[in-house]
């Protein structure tokens, strides 16, 4: 067998990185969006999203990669995967009106042997309620985590397929595809694979929820969480690889989704889902941290504080904001002044009515009573606590995520509080 065409269809953040990975492995791929105008961008070779290393992984396999607007393009591909973002509102919950919508235009226009995949993420059922042939049909378990997606694209650690019958061999392009990756895949029914995503980000939920409760009982009684996490990393009934690092809450959104998906099926269905419930209100008490400690260290002594926001982003590494912490503490900061500084994004100021963007991350220390650093890019981590003492009319930072290095802030007359840990 030729070596196949694959196409991605939908050239959002899951679309994009997921199309360069597998042009990466040695695949001619076709990356098609009925938007033009996003075409003649990434014709231009501008990404609308950020991630680490996918410019330079688009330069290097940019004689297999096609962007295109022609529905015709996608006549000769082999493999077609639907792979557009799945917006979703404040609620959590999702609009599938975008994901049909493309799953109609692309199915139209596929040849009569090629396969089409799912690879957004859906509700279980979605798939099989598809009127294509189930022969044909697979739903695919994404990977994408927001800062690492390329990472995650190229190099998973297994793959989970959804199909009509799973003691069914693959089709061979498909196969092909999977099979560059060098990982296991667990085929298994369309519902499963549908539910094991859910699944995975119910147990990601449990252990940052562990990770934070535990974490504010450390800041209050003496304890520190970091001395406490590799007694749970030896544990084998958690593991090394568990997600045990406190956090602002749940963001990004796609962790949200799951968590209304499963109060509202629980509901349906009439099971229990009180523990998820425990959880968003673990996350939101959680994601208020920022904002309490202000209200404790500094702005219940001083109405006129001004404060600067190192961060605006939901993580380090991406553009994203959705339900970014950083957003949620200047929504609910009141009147005081804020300056703020993202490598990523610049200030809205429809954020906040008494704020301004700052060109570098010294700008938004200088004269203010206050630092938050909000988001752990890198770049902040190379700031000289002595160079943020010295801009600052203050000394307080918030450092939920501890970038900064506890003795070189107090060397610098700095007082510095993070999360886990008593305040110094």
């Amino acid at each position: 067998m030729s070596t196949p065409t694959i196409a991605f269809c939908g050239m959002t953040h899951l679309g994009l990185n997921s199309a360069i990975a597998v042009a990466d492995m040695g695949f001619p791929v076709v990356c098609f969006d009925p938007n033009a105008d996003l075409i003649a961008t990434l014709n231009d070779r501008v990404m609308p999203v950020q991630e680490p290393g996918l410019d330079d992984m688009l330069a290097k396999n940019a004689d297999h990669i096609r962007f295109t607007a022609d529905l015709g393009d996608l006549a000769g591909c082999d493999v077609a995967y639907i792979a557009p973002d799945v917006p979703t509102d404040d609620k959590g919950q999702s609009d599938l009106t975008p994901i049909r919508a493309i799953i109609d235009l692309v199915s139209a226009n596929l040849n009569d042997t090629a396969i089409l995949v799912v690879l957004c993420q859906v509700p279980p059922g979605f798939t099989r309620d598809l009127a294509f042939p189930k022969d044909r049909l697979y739903y695919q378990v994404e990977t994408l985590v927001f800062g690492c997606a390329i990472e995650r694209a190229r190099h998973p650690e297994r793959y989970i397929v959804g199909c009509a019958q799973p003691e069914t061999p693959l089709p061979a392009a498909f196969a092909a595809v999977l099979g560059a990756a060098d990982c296991p895949i667990l085929p298994m029914r369309y519902e499963s694979a549908e539910l094991a995503k859910i699944s995975i980000n119910m147990c990601l939920v449990a252990s940052v929820s562990v990770a934070n409760t535990m974490a504010e009982l450390c800041e209050n009684i003496g304890a520190d969480w970091s001395e406490i996490v590799p007694a749970l990393k030896l544990d084998r009934r958690i593991g090394q690889y568990s997600y045990l690092k406190p956090g602002l809450g749940i963001a990004g959104g796609n962790l949200e989704r799951d968590l209304t998906s499963v109060c509202n099926m629980a509901a349906e269905h009439g099971s229990d889902a009180g523990v998820v419930h425990a959880w968003i209100a673990n996350s939101k008490h959680r994601k208020d941290w920022a904002l309490r400690t202000l209200h404790a260290h500094l702005f219940q002594d001083n109405p006129d504080a001004e404060l600067g926001v190192l961060g605006l982003t939901y993580k380090e590494d991406t553009h994203s904001i959705k339900n970014s912490p950083s957003l949620a503490m200047l929504a609910n900061i009141g009147p005081y002044a804020v300056k703020a500084y993202d490598p990523a994004i610049d200030f809205d100021p429809a954020w906040h009515p008494n704020g301004q963007n700052a060109e570098t991350p010294l700008d938004a220390c200088r004269d203010v009573d206050a630092i938050a650093i909000m988001t752990p890019w890198g770049v902040f981590k190379d700031l000289d606590p002595a160079d943020i003492k010295s801009a600052m009319r203050g000394d307080l930072v918030i450092d939920p995520y501890a970038v900064l290095d506890a003795n070189t802030c107090a060397a610098a007359g700095l007082r510095r509080i993070t999360l886990g840990k008593p305040a110094q």
